[in-house]
């Protein structure tokens, strides 16, 4: 958004210089153009920080139920999550990675997360992984297969009667380079996720 603006300003810095009246036309026509893009849903808000308040909520809501016998043992700082939404079997709702980066939650094999359906459900937990996910694109069950790092080694984990399987150090190695069409998912220390409470 602040780069539209400066590019706004230094339009309308370069247009001062020219005649008065053409200046007003070319305002006019860059705020009507504006304002008619808004208005019709068509403007490009990519600066715009998403809009994750329900997301959180209903994150934070479910954690405190699938995690309820763990709450009384659980420090302060061990009640934080990272989460990343991303549409894994293209019905048009995202699925919500969700990861823990603590002591509570992660050991020498890795750290445990879940996978949550969009209302909150639960499609799995998973342990001993190590972030961020790769999502790749072919599936299985209409599901996207995933490379799920373990003890250094990245291991190929799909989708199996409804269910990833919880841990992925005793899946199949992925041999190879890994696919350039993976999208990162849970990278949550070169992307510098927020950080939840819950």
């Amino acid at each position: 958004m602040k780069n539209k603006i400066i590019i706004l300003v230094g339009i309308l810095t370069l247009n001062s210089c020219q005649n008065k009246n053409e200046s007003k036309n070319i305002v006019k026509i860059i705020v009507r153009d504006t304002l008619s893009k808004t208005i019709g849903g068509t403007a490009d808000l990519s600066d715009a920080p998403p809009e994750d308040d329900k997301a959180v909520a209903l994150i934070r809501k479910q954690l405190n139920v699938l995690l309820k016998k763990d709450l009384a043992a659980m420090t302060k700082e061990d009640r934080y999550f990272y989460y990343e939404a991303f549409d894994l079997n293209n019905d048009g709702k995202d699925e919500y990675f969700v990861g823990f980066s603590n002591s509570y939650f992660c050991g020498t094999g890795g750290c445990s997360g879940l996978i949550l359906n969009n209302d909150g459900s639960e499609i799995n937990k998973f342990s001993v992984t190590d972030f961020p996910i790769l999502v790749k694109t072919s599936a299985t069950e209409k599901f996207y297969d995933l490379l799920m790092k373990s003890g250094g080694l990245f291991h190929l984990v799909k989708m199996k009667n409804g269910k990833y399987p919880s841990n992925p150090s005793v899946e199949d190695k992925w041999q190879g380079e890994i696919p350039r069409e993976s999208t990162k998912v849970l990278d949550i220390y070169d992307k510098k996720l927020a950080k939840y409470s819950f």
